[in-house]
């Protein structure tokens, strides 16, 4: 029997590495072809290694993106379970306003995913129930994530997606709509039951449903993250304040310079959102 040594990679040199090719829009060999032994525990440890980097060269974490929570795409990419990656100040950018453009200049592959997100105003705990898990959101909003592949073609493995920052290349976020005291329960049934339409340059592209996203809709996967954290001693447990991005509800699709990409909303009390590329 022929028995693969691990090439151990180095979790500061990853993060190095890795961080390198996003400031390059650099495409890099997967890391787990290199390394067979490396899976998701040591890509987290990257992780938290990156932010490290990035925090000491000025950039705030602001929250979390969710990925791979729409179970329709799980076969597509061979990744059966959701991760997750860090948001940053300068990863953000706000999509109130007409004729609001992005530039895709620095991004590797880019596709786009309609998302909603959730605004924390207290800390989530793993052993809420629904109601008390939606009383730890301020405001809820509608827009993009704009993902990316370090890895030529979206090939890898789950590992190597969390290690290349959740393939988080940024979040366009619309206007918040708030919580109000009360309202609640209303809120609890509209994320488990709405449905976005995404079109691009007009033509119709792609319908999501809230129960793509871990057959539940979006509190779902708040609350997976919620219990990930809480068994990660690398990573901390979500705060107030953070933004959660809980995946997307359409499949992704890539995304060119000159297009625009728009989506309405049923069933949820938010306005659709407008993107056109630069």
């Amino acid at each position: 029997m022929i028995t693969l040594a691990s090439t151990k990679l180095p979790t500061d040199t990853t993060a190095r590495e890795l961080l390198s090719a996003l400031d390059e829009a650099r495409q890099i060999g997967s890391l787990s072809a290199r390394d067979p032994g490396f899976g998701l525990p040591e890509a987290y440890r990257v992780t938290a290694a990156a932010r490290g980097l990035r925090e000491a060269r000025g950039e705030r974490v602001i929250g979390r993106k969710i990925g791979f929570t729409n179970t329709t795409i799980w076969d597509e990419y061979d990744v059966h379970a959701p991760i997750w990656g860090y948001v940053y100040a300068t990863t953000r950018q706000d999509l109130a306003g007409p004729g609001v453009s992005f530039d895709l200049t620095g991004l590797a592959e880019p596709r786009i995913e309609p998302e909603i997100m959730l605004h924390l105003v207290e800390a989530p705990r793993p052993d809420m129930d629904d109601l008390a898990l939606m009383g730890c959101i301020g405001h809820v909003s509608h827009g993009f994530e704009i993902v990316q592949s370090l890895f030529a073609d979206w090939r890898f493995s789950p590992a190597d997606t969390v290690a290349a920052f959740g393939l988080h290349g940024a979040l366009l976020t619309g206007e918040p709509s708030p919580v109000e005291p009360g309202t609640e329960a209303a809120w609890v049934e509209a994320l488990a039951s709405f449905e976005i339409a995404l079109s691009r340059d007009g033509q119709a592209i792609d319908t999501g449903y809230a129960e793509n996203v871990l057959c539940g809709g979006p509190l779902v996967a708040l609350r997976h993250l919620v219990e990930l954290l809480e068994a990660d001693r690398d990573s901390p447990p979500l705060a107030a304040g953070e933004i959660v991005s809980t995946g997307t509800v359409t499949r992704a699709f890539p995304v060119e310079k000159g297009e625009t990409w728009t989506t309405s909303l049923s069933g949820l009390a938010l306005p659709g959102a407008t993107v056109t590329f630069s």
